[in-house]
């Protein structure tokens, strides 16, 4: 217990003495994450719902490689970015790698699957003739549309959590195409790797309990606009 505690003293110094390295590696994790989620969610809910409202021959096929994508590991993921972003690879003239493109972009991998799934969770979970009943009603199909945005809100929250979640933890597919380099890539989760290599265990968990604050953060404010829209549905 004791370098838990020294790494809660530890992160509350380095906050009060405004640590350079600290918010330099938080500046980079709040961006890089940030976009990573907001282009996953673009490209996820979207596809999550045609998938959830399309039949079509091959669909069970590509919902199961969704699912598989939901647990890839990352760490091939991020190889599989290198090899595309390396200066002979397909995108090396795109010069991205050990940039923070290069790591949102296997963030934004990493994240769709998870987004679509849920996304598609949330769409199956209305009744069977939901649509036909809107339909009924006179709905147009953009009014359909937003009808289904608001029906399916709890869901689409939970995507988003799920999808930033996967996105805070991740570390190796950002190493390997982040580098880590000081003030450029370096973010919260390698940080704390490199820290651990160096033996500096005290350092390590004060910068874990610092992310794990950001993550609450992130996710207790979306779990309140969830709680919110159910407290509206129910109401």
């Amino acid at each position: 217990m004791q370098p838990i505690k020294d790494g809660f003293w530890e992160i509350l110094q380095l906050i009060k003495n405004g640590d350079p390295e600290l918010y330099q590696a938080t500046f980079l994790t709040l961006l890089t994450s940030g976009s990573a989620i907001l282009l996953a969610c673009i490209i996820g809910v979207p596809s999550g719902i045609l998938l959830g409202l399309s039949r079509f021959p091959g669909r069970k096929l590509l919902v199961t490689l969704i699912n598989t994508g939901m647990g890839f590991p990352p760490v091939l993921v991020g190889l599989f970015v290198f090899l595309l972003l390396y200066r002979d690879g397909p995108l090396g003239d795109l010069k991205w790698l050990y940039t923070p493109a290069a790591m949102i972009t296997a963030q934004v991998i990493i994240a769709v699957p998870l987004v679509i799934g849920v996304t598609l969770a949330a769409i199956g979970s209305l009744e069977k003739d939901w649509f036909l009943q809107v339909r009924s009603l006179g709905a147009s199909y953009g009014q359909t549309l937003l009808l289904l945005l608001k029906e399916t809100r709890l869901g689409l929250a939970a995507a988003m959590m799920a999808g930033l979640g996967r996105i805070l933890a991740e570390v190796g597919a950002v190493m390997m195409v982040g580098g880590n380099l000081k003030g450029e890539t370096r973010v919260l989760t390698t940080s704390i790797l490199m820290w651990v290599q160096r033996g500096d265990y005290e350092l390590a968990i004060a910068l874990g309990i610092f992310l794990l604050g950001i993550a609450f953060i992130a996710n207790l404010c979306l779990t309140l606009v969830q709680q919110r829209a159910k407290e509206r549905r129910t109401g």
